[in-house]
């Protein structure tokens, strides 16, 4: 069997998958397996577009380790173009920028294997994607510790070294990511909130901005996680940040979910892909 029929075979399973996905949530279905970079953007309107018709709600199975948050609005904005709704399946990792864009979602889709993390977004530096919030905790350390008189000659030379306009960049990738968070769980996974569970009285519009300000805070504290890699298990996110999410486990639809994040995982481990996508319309690469 040739290399080009072993993908065809591949594509024949994803396709199949999907289509059990779309069915059993009644929707339009899209995959994301990698990194939130600068052109991903455009290639995800290119696969919504992509779709002849418009259902009125869209799946994406996510699957990343972050990337940039400038690139996770656009994203979002293209999807709220086409669809009124927007159900994240997390069958992995939604890691950082990834976090950002799942709680944009009206739901989020999760059991127990899933993980979230802390909202800290990535700039390129060299060429390479570094996560903001790690500098910026150093350098507000080492601030303090200059208050204090507590400098040592290294810390001295480290902050002689800092590009002043690479850490503004970094504070305002910070505040807009905390900015994003609040509106989009406002308008869309809080909208159909409309009464407290534990007292059942009315939530009110500055109710809901206050939950979305504790939630983008304690995500975006990395003395809280102290690895901009550490997952938020499904429990913790429940528990600790009273969110809600919707259990995978004991869904028709979670056995489909597994099928498919297995094929595609193997599939993009054996092409070593960086950015797949794919839509019953269309695939990258």
């Amino acid at each position: 069997m040739s290399d080009g029929d072993v993908i065809n075979l591949v594509r024949g399973q994803l396709d199949c998958c999907l289509k059990k996905i779309e069915d059993s949530l009644q929707a339009d279905a899209l995959s994301y397996f990698g990194p939130i970079i600068f052109g991903a953007d455009a290639v995800l309107r290119n696969a919504i577009e992509g779709f002849k018709e418009h259902k009125p709600r869209l799946v994406v199975v996510l699957d990343t380790p972050g990337g940039v948050v400038e690139v996770v609005e656009r994203m979002v904005d293209t999807m709220r173009h086409f669809y009124g709704e927007v159900v994240f399946i997390v069958p992995d990792r939604a890691m950082s920028a990834g976090t950002i864009l799942a709680l944009s979602g009206d739901s989020i889709m999760m059991d127990y294997y899933s993980l979230l993390g802390p909202i800290d977004p990535q700039i390129e530096k060299d060429n390479k994607l570094v996560p903001a919030l790690g500098y910026l905790a150093q350098y507000e350390r080492m601030i303090e510790r200059s208050k204090e008189g507590k400098l040592t000659t290294a810390e001295i030379a480290l902050l002689q070294k800092l590009d002043l306009g690479e850490l503004q960049q970094f504070e305002e990738a910070r505040a807009l990511s905390i900015d994003l968070l609040k509106k989009w769980l406002v308008i869309y996974k809080f909208k159909d909130w409309k009464t407290s569970n534990s007292t059942g009285k009315a939530i009110d519009a500055d109710y809901k901005t206050q939950r979305a300000e504790e939630i983008a805070t304690a995500l975006s504290e990395p003395g809280r996680w102290h690895s901009h890699a550490r997952g938020i298990p499904m429990n913790v996110l429940r528990n600790d940040l009273r969110l809600k999410i919707d259990d995978l486990e004991g869904q028709e639809v979670h056995r489909s979910i597994r099928d498919y994040f297995g094929v595609a995982s193997d599939y993009i481990s054996n092409q070593r892909i960086n950015l797949f996508l794919h839509t019953r319309c269309f695939y990258l690469p």
